[in-house]
């Protein structure tokens, strides 16, 4: 029975159990060694970029004509990812408002009988429910094909539509993703124009201005009198 004891023990200290190795697994992917950062430390790290390497990202984004109309044209991964991310959570939003005002609509009628000015008909409900899933739906498309100024369009309109119906937790993200989108393209757009020296401006990886020389032509002398 040696060798079981030996098994079961290493150096005096009892063998972790397997909920406990995979733990340790999870934790310390690769051995559990003194080099290594916690997964803490590791996702702390994913999530918090450096500011040199932002800065880096920055300054490596297009810079020539074909490259910023390539940018105007699809979308990035990041906005592309924010774009399918929320159209699911805009379905659901909407059917979650659409209920909520159903089920805290106002009767018909008042206590004497008389009509109630504040009821409204739930059919309306039913079609602000079927406006915010076309929404939704169209988010999900835009985002699909990459159309970053459709995208923040359509989501501006979405949360404009959740706000005015008193739903601001809703509406608010929504409306700042879809004027975060805008910008970005409207940025792109003014980028494109300083490229091609319309905006009176250069741009770094433009032409610049034509800067051949064009001799002044000579006049006929006047006759004298």
């Amino acid at each position: 029975m040696a060798g079981a004891d030996s098994d079961d023990q290493h150096d005096g200290a009892p063998r972790p159990g397997p909920w406990q190795r995979f733990v340790l697994a999870v934790w310390y992917p690769g051995g559990r060694r003194s080099d290594r950062d916690p997964l803490g430390e590791r996702m702390r790290s994913a999530v918090l970029k450096d500011p040199g390497e932002a800065g880096r990202e920055a300054a490596a984004g297009p810079t020539t004509v074909e490259e910023i109309e390539a940018a105007i044209k699809r979308a990035d991964d990041k906005e592309r990812l924010v774009g399918l991310l929320l159209a699911p959570v805009a379905a659901a939003i909407g059917l979650v408002v659409t209920a909520s005002l159903i089920a805290n609509d106002p009767s018909s009628r008042l206590a004497d009988g008389l009509v109630n000015p504040k009821h409204v008909s739930t059919s309306l409900y039913t079609e602000l429910g079927a406006v915010a899933l076309v929404l939704a739906l169209l988010m999900l498309v835009m985002a699909w094909y990459r159309k970053r100024l459709y995208l923040g369009i359509v989501m501006a309109l979405y949360g404009l539509s959740i706000f005015n119906l008193h739903f601001w937790g809703f509406g608010i993200p929504y409306i700042i993703a879809g004027a975060w989108l805008l910008v970005r393209a409207y940025r792109l757009q003014q980028q494109l124009k300083l490229a091609k020296g319309g905006g009176g401006g250069t741009f770094p990886g433009s032409a610049g201005p034509n800067k051949r020389y064009t001799p002044p032509t000579r006049r006929p002398p006047k006759p004298t009198a």
